[in-house]
């Protein structure tokens, strides 16, 4: 992608006689993230989901795209763009762009696509090419870099994808999930990943629960091989009163949280679980949080990130 130089927008830019179409009716989600991180695959996920997709646009460009795409001859409801945050001028560019999305009616949602340092030089290795910004440091050294640059970026993302350890198969699964339309009356969207604490905690994880504080299956020699979602470990972990006092709790602490979500206009959180290897007890509790969360207006998807590890 060419780099912008911040005379690309003037922050206070605005289309005008940009359209102001229905949230509801006209969705914008832009694309952006760590280099590697799997930002194409995500793109095209969106594509076979029916999104119109346009790929390594300027940010300054935005809200021209958006107007073109919102007009009624155009037929688009769904539009996602990919851009590039490494360019030179994109953050001026960006908070331009974003101000006059929102003059048009529009709340666009901004997707950041991440994965650990470790997962990032295993890609980068694989395909025998330089990171964008490593000059002539080291491989790691230049996602270091990169990691600083999109700190604030990524903080302010309505939602941040965590590929760590997925395939291109299974990171097109999580995106179809994620932003999959759900029954008319969803509000918010939860997701719910169980997770093991050895594996590293997930990137996207705005909640964190421990559940080692419960017995571990592991150690019952029938049970070892099993799964939280079999019967026989879901009975052994949450049969214990202390299981089922914490996500009676959790489901009154969040209560509060998720309606405080809605006011603020979030569409997607995710609560992460985890247990030390992320196949039992954490898998359990998973499974029935989300059952206990889920209602017309709370969508709630599972990931069971770890399960299959060991």
């Amino acid at each position: 992608m060419s780099e912008q130089g911040p005379e690309a927008l003037e922050p206070n830019h605005r289309v005008e006689g940009a359209a102001a179409p229905d949230d509801d009716d006209f969705q914008v989600a832009i694309l952006t993230g760590m280099s590697g991180a799997g930002r194409s695959t995500a793109a095209h996920a969106l594509e076979d989901l029916g999104w119109y997709l346009v790929d390594n646009l300027p940010a300054s460009m935005l809200p021209q795209l958006a107007q073109l795409a919102a007009a009624p001859a155009s037929n688009v409801t769904r539009l996602a763009a990919v851009v590039d945050a490494r360019s030179r001028g994109f953050f001026d560019a960006f908070r331009g762009a974003l101000a006059a999305l929102r003059g048009m009616g529009l709340r666009p949602r901004i997707i950041f696509i991440d994965a650990n340092d470790e997962s990032l030089v295993r890609r980068f290795e694989s395909v025998r090419r330089p990171h964008p910004l490593q000059g002539d440091g080291r491989l790691l050294d230049g996602i270091q870099a990169e990691r600083r640059k999109l700190a604030d970026l990524r903080s302010d993302a309505d939602l941040v994808v965590d590929t760590s350890g997925l395939n291109v198969h299974q990171l097109s699964a999580k995106v179809r999930d994620i932003v999959s339309d759900g029954a008319p009356t969803t509000r918010l969207r939860i997701a719910i990943v169980s997770f093991g604490f050895k594996y590293g905690l997930p990137l996207d994880a705005d909640l964190v629960f421990d559940m080692r504080f419960l017995p571990n299956p592991y150690w019952i020699p029938e049970l070892r091989n099993h799964t939280g979602r079999d019967e026989d470990v879901a009975s052994y972990v949450l049969g214990r009163p202390s299981a089922v006092e914490f996500v009676e709790r959790l489901v009154a602490l969040m209560e509060p949280m998720l309606d405080g979500y809605l006011r603020e206009g979030r569409r997607y959180i995710t609560v992460a679980i985890g247990c030390t290897g992320g196949k039992h007890r954490s898998v359990a509790v998973a499974e029935r949080l989300a059952a206990r969360l889920r209602t017309p207006e709370l969508a709630t998807i599972l990931f069971h990130r770890d399960l299959g590890r060991e």
